[in-house]
């Protein structure tokens, strides 16, 4: 048990350091490692199952409302960036050039892309010319570049793995309609798959994607009472359109301006993941996006009988499509424990000699380490349960924590209060100047997150300048 002890002990605890906690889960449960370029990371088998399962599951969400998976090219033109004013200005300050081909200078320099609207608005030119070719949704997934100052594992890094979809519309309806219809689709996942409730609302001006009309987000709060916008959702009206000449001839045979969307999700949401569920144990993952839901733990598994059992349940695990493993390497029981629970296996089974005779096993939650006896013959019945008992609990986890950090305040005095002593997001009314946001973001650090879909009026004038106020924002600080 010491060095299961000592084995545990190097996760700094969550209330000592809360920045030195997340890094020892993210480092000792092997999901990434520190490459040889500053900012970017090797994404570890483990960590990468985890963007693998996140892939899948969305990937087919997506395909199921009438997206098409393409691929573009890492670089882009210089001269193609520059054709969006607004959009190359956002990106300006990030973007990682090429400028060398071998020995030979480039005539042109080549970004290495942070994002590609650019390179889909060129290939939308060419390829819509009627309303019998829209809609136009395509997605890709791919790695991109934005040279950041500061970084850190999976939350912000100069590269990471992410999903952009670009989709192409007759008119700002349907543009909408497709907007608001993703960000839900982010949402339910985040929700029905990850276990992390979500607020949804629209960004300020300010804090919109660069070139957009409107963007929306799904906004998660994490255990240190910061926001982590988790995904977005952006409608760019008839701007891109515009800037790159993407028209199309309606069914009067007039021409016309397409109106397009892009929205996206990251690698940061494994940071999400491990934030929002992990303990001071290491890393506890929903089962739904476990890599490994399963670990069967033989106990004493050199007497006879207890490796083949063990493996007979692994066996049935495996054939009930649940992602099961068996540890049947010589380390301690003990040692298997916490190991499991470090990496984040959502259940483990344990079965030694006693447990067969019995003709049971001992099923383990990572969550709340909850043991429940079970019958041999009904153990891919009781997993099952348990799994489906310990996603849903760990929701509702979350959303309680959610719902007790939000806090309203309808003065600039109770606004700033609330920022220093009530870690979470605090509810105030904007009356819609930037000012008013700048202020805030320069006096508390903190920043407009959204404005929620489900408009409130807690106060009529604005909480910091106390003008007549416009909307419901929810303030905080973030990551």
């Amino acid at each position: 048990m010491s060095n299961n002890k000592k084995f545990v002990e190097e996760i700094t605890s969550r209330e000592e350091d809360y920045t030195k906690w997340y890094t020892d889960v993210v480092k000792k449960a092997e999901l990434m490692d520190y490459s040889a370029v500053k900012g970017c990371m090797i994404l570890k088998p483990r960590g990468y199952a985890i963007w693998e399962n996140i892939q899948k599951i969305l990937d087919k969400r997506f395909k199921k409302v009438g997206v098409e998976n393409v691929y573009m090219p890492m670089f882009i033109p210089e001269s193609l960036l520059q054709k969006e004013k607004d959009h190359v200005e956002g990106f300006a300050p990030e973007v990682a050039w090429v400028t060398h081909g071998g020995e030979e200078k480039l005539q042109e320099r080549l970004c290495v892309r942070p994002t590609s609207e650019t390179l889909f608005c060129d290939l939308y030119k060419d390829i819509i010319h009627s309303y019998r070719d829209l809609p136009k949704c395509y997605n890709q997934w791919c790695s991109v570049v934005r040279w950041e100052k500061t970084t850190r594992p999976f939350l912000r890094s100069s590269e990471f793995l992410w999903q952009e979809g670009h989709t192409v519309h007759a008119t700002h309806e349907d543009a909408e309609e497709r907007t608001i219809q993703m960000l839900n689709v982010y949402s339910d996942f985040a929700k029905e798959i990850l276990a992390i409730p979500m607020i949804k609302g629209k960004k300020t001006d300010k804090e919109k994607f660069a070139g957009a009309e409107s963007t929306y987000t799904i906004e998660a709060l994490m255990p240190d009472g910061k926001a982590l916008q988790s995904g977005t959702s952006h409608n760019f009206g008839d701007g891109f359109a515009k800037a790159f000449g993407i028209q199309y001839t309606d069914n009067n045979n007039k021409l016309q301006y397409a109106h397009q969307t892009s929205w996206g999700v990251s690698t940061r949401l494994i940071g999400a993941i491990i934030m929002v569920h992990s303990d001071d144990a290491g890393l506890c993952l929903p089962p739904k996006i476990a890599p490994t839901q399963v670990c069967v733990i033989p106990i004493q598994q050199k007497k006879e009988g207890v490796l083949d059992k063990a493996n007979e349940l692994l066996d049935s695990l495996q054939d009930a499509d649940i992602r099961a493993t068996i540890d049947d390497s010589d380390k301690s029981p003990g040692w298997k424990f916490s190991e499991a629970e470090m990496c984040g296996v959502a259940i483990r089974i344990e079965i030694g000699p006693k447990d067969i005779e019995a003709g049971k096993c001992v099923i383990v939650r990572r969550d709340t380490r909850e043991k429940i006896d079970c019958s041999l013959d009904k153990v891919v019945e009781t997993v099952q349960e348990t799994m489906d008992k310990m996603q849903s609990d760990m929701y509702d986890k979350a959303k309680e924590y959610l719902d007790s950090h939000i806090n309203d305040a309808t003065n600039y005095e109770e606004f700033v209060k609330a920022i220093d002593e009530k870690p979470g997001f605090i509810r105030g009314m904007w009356c819609g100047s930037v000012e008013c946001e700048e202020k805030i973001k320069e006096d508390t650090t903190a920043t407009s997150r959204c404005m929620p879909f489900e408009q409130e009026e807690i106060a009529t004038t604005c909480v910091c300048c106390g003008k007549p106020a416009k909307k419901l924002v929810y303030w905080g600080k973030a990551y």
